[in-house]
């Protein structure tokens, strides 16, 4: 088995084809789309292949080591960014090929007026443990 990191954007990905903010669409529209959510990790969840899952705010502050004996510095939030992250889910499949079949279906989630985003999502694998080295 392989995780996968499956990355939903506010924007910074390629432009969706159903490309309206969520901002605009209705309550029952986002209604729709969570529950679309939701059913697709239910059942990830009964084939084992769902490991975890968070929709995250658009807010966010950059954190950073300021050296020993000093507060971590802070900078942002950048909403600004043309980058922002919209959520995440962490899938645990047997293949590639798998991950972009899920990521091919979750990317058919509902948006305005009920038809599917075709939104990108960013599919980033796990870093898998390098061999050690010996001479």
């Amino acid at each position: 088995m392989a995780k996968y990191l499956l990355l939903k954007h506010y924007r910074g990905a390629p432009e969706a084809a159903n490309c309206v903010p969520m901002e605009q669409w209705t309550q029952e529209e986002i209604s729709a789309h969570m529950k679309y959510m939701h059913d697709f990790a239910a059942r990830l969840e009964e084939t084992g292949e769902f490991v975890d899952g968070q929709a995250l705010a658009p807010e966010g502050t950059w954190v950073r080591y300021d050296g020993e004996g000093r507060p971590p510095v802070t900078d942002g939030p950048f909403a600004e960014t043309k980058d922002l992250i919209a959520g995440w889910m962490v899938i645990d499949v047997d293949t590639y090929e798998r991950a972009v079949e899920l990521a091919g279906e979750l990317s058919a989630a509902p948006g305005a007026g009920g038809k599917p985003i075709h939104e990108w999502l960013e599919l980033r694998p796990f870093l898998a443990e390098q061999p050690t080295i010996t001479e």
